[in-house]
């Protein structure tokens, strides 16, 4: 498929979100998680009727309560799709490290969003967000979730964006439609659209800490779960914020079917296929980029460019290097082009290049050619580094692999909100 083609087709829906497909509902209420009476800490998001559901997860050892039901309920680690009804999200208390309790609690949760949409308990997903470690009650859930259900709407989707929220500054939204232009589904327009949150503990190994994404698309399971496995490993697995991996992260992708009720599923590997994917890919690239640019403390966004790898690891590996020195997050956030911290993060990560091969721009302006030194206009680069994102880019000169990670800057605002994270 053309990208440049399908891009000047495909449309950012204003004000989208979790919603914005067609056959779905959402909510976010108080449900009493969090002190603050004001702040909604319950997500629900549910379809007109049983969707066909994928997922990834997070692979910290410390998985916590409601990533291993969700799990089970998707057929297991090796599978990770199925059909579902609804998910539920709670912020406030992650759940994690919460032993046989938790589990309870996390299938209690389930039973509960299954009596009120009407469905199986293994028909429901969940996840939770906060501070790990705390048992988790079932009360809120036994009074926030039936609230949560009698407030669904198709204009839901903002509050239950804020509700998962912990360190955030602002909700994660994000929707895009487009028209087929295959011979099986043309003229149908199909929309994707998704909410997210993070902002610390951010430096996922499948997804994100939480997103849930629909598309009123018609799509089995296995494809959905090859569209979302795809989309993750370019854009959520491409973030990092403090190089820490959440034990909660969870991605979530729905599809409806209801823009077009009356056609044949899209097959894996057609043209529809492609289509579709490009779609969830943009969507998820937008939310892993808000994501970034909102990691706790930052004042900007950096994307880091590696060019020239041996092999798609060693780009990954440098990329995140760079993406993850305290040294590089502080120079930016102090506006300093100092190029010097870029090599070394590069040098030190055992991806295998030369020296003398190596070339460093910083915000389109060349500081290193031949791994040395290269005069640059001091001045013009500040002035540059007042841009709201930073671009980092680093050719090693030893192949043909590349790859991009996006992650923000290190300010003193990020200690200050994690050492008070509990208090």
């Amino acid at each position: 498929m053309d990208t440049d083609e399908f891009d000047a087709r495909i449309r950012a829906v204003p004000d989208g979100g979790i919603t914005s497909a067609q056959g779905f509902r959402a909510a976010g209420v108080h449900a009493g998680f969090r002190r603050d009476p004001a702040r909604p800490d319950l997500a629900l998001v549910v379809a007109d009727d049983v969707c066909s559901a994928a997922a990834v997860f997070t692979r910290n050892a410390f998985c916590a309560a409601p990533v291993r039901v969700s799990r089970a309920h998707l057929g297991g680690a090796s599978r990770g799709h199925g059909t579902i009804r609804g998910v539920v999200i709670n912020s406030g208390n992650a759940n994690a490290a919460t032993g046989e309790p938790g589990m309870v609690t996390a299938r209690e949760t389930c039973d509960i969003a299954s009596q009120v949409m009407g469905c199986e308990p293994e028909q429901v997903l969940v996840a939770s967000t906060g501070v790990i470690g705390q048992p988790l009650d079932i009360g809120p859930f036994e009074t926030g979730v039936p609230d949560a259900f009698d407030r669904l709407s198709r204009d839901g989707g903002a509050m239950a964006a804020r509700a998962i929220m912990t360190t955030d500054t602002n909700p994660k939204e994000y929707a895009v439609l487009y028209r087929s232009a295959t011979l099986e589904y043309v003229d149908r327009t199909f929309t994707v659209g998704g909410m997210c949150k993070g902002s610390g503990m951010i430096m996922p190994d499948m997804a994100t800490m939480i997103a849930c994404i629909t598309t009123d698309a018609p799509i089995g399971p296995a494809a959905l779960h090859a569209i979302l496995a795809a989309s993750a490993t370019r854009t959520f697995n491409k973030i990092t914020v403090d190089s820490d991996t959440s034990t909660n992260d969870t991605c979530i992708l729905l599809a409806s079917g209801a823009a077009a009720p009356d056609a044949a599923l899209i097959e894996q590997g057609s043209d529809a296929f492609e289509e579709l994917s490009h779609a969830v890919f943009v969507v998820c690239e937008a939310l892993a980029r808000s994501i970034a640019v909102d990691g706790e403390g930052a004042s900007r966004l950096v994307t880091v460019n590696v060019t020239g790898a041996a092999t798609p690891a060693d780009a990954d590996t440098l990329a995140r290097a760079v993406a993850n020195s305290p040294l590089v997050k502080t120079a930016i956030a102090g506006r300093d082009c100092n190029w010097g911290r870029v090599a070394m993060a590069l040098g030190k990560c055992g991806a295998l290049f030369r020296q003398e091969d190596v070339a460093i721009d910083i915000m389109g302006i060349p500081v290193c050619r031949g791994g040395l030194a290269v005069p640059f206009d001091e001045r013009e680069a500040r002035r540059r580094f007042e841009s709201s994102e930073i671009v980092i880019s680093a050719d090693v000169g030893a192949g043909s692999c590349a790859t991009r990670v996006w992650t923000c800057d290190l300010t003193s605002d990020y200690v200050k909100i994690n050492g008070d994270y509990r208090t």
